[in-house]
């Protein structure tokens, strides 16, 4: 069973097919689906640690792009709401509206920021500031937890591995 587990992981440690894979998963878990990137990212990451820079970029641009995709998804809403409804104030988003693109350095967060790229889209805010930010925000995010977790010993893993094949591995056979 390990052995299987291991070739899998070797397999998508692969530049071929890791890298396109932590971009989609990186771009899935952007959009409004709750997924979490950070797991993938720093698996390939700790398979190929000559790959950091490169899988950080690539991790970068694909939570971007997913961002820019709930951008659009908010931009469209609007437009789709008042035609429906008729234009309308909304008094939640004043403070939005105020702070602009900038805010989008905190699409990073979880739960609250890929909503706060959808509501930048439905404010009609100007999609390459907001794509820049969003992109610095996802980068320095990405940066900082992949460093972090790199800087856990090795052991620890191994435990959380085992651990999770004494709980789990009895499904897996």
């Amino acid at each position: 069973m390990d052995s299987n587990i291991h070739n899998f992981l070797v397999w998508l440690a692969l530049p071929a097919v890791g890298l396109p894979a932590v971009f989609l998963v990186c771009l899935v878990s952007a959009t409004l689906l709750p997924m979490g990137s950070e797991p993938a990212l720093f698996a390939y990451i700790k398979l190929n640690p000559e790959m950091f820079w490169i899988a950080i970029f690539v991790a970068t641009l694909g939570n971007t792009v997913g961002g820019m995709i709930n951008w659009i998804m908010g931009y469209g809403a609007i437009h789709a709401h008042d035609k429906i409804r008729g234009p309308r104030e909304h008094r939640l988003m004043g403070w939005f509206e105020r702070l602009g693109p900038p805010a989008l350095l905190l699409s990073w967060l979880p739960i609250v920021g890929d909503p706060l790229c959808a509501v930048a889209g439905w404010l009609k805010l100007p999609w390459l500031p907001c794509m820049i930010y969003m992109a610095i925000g996802k980068f320095l995010r990405y940066l900082t937890m992949t460093y972090f977790l790199m800087m856990v010993p090795d052991d620890f893993w191994i435990y959380l591995k085992n651990l999770f094949m004494t709980i789990f591995g009895a499904w897996f056979n």
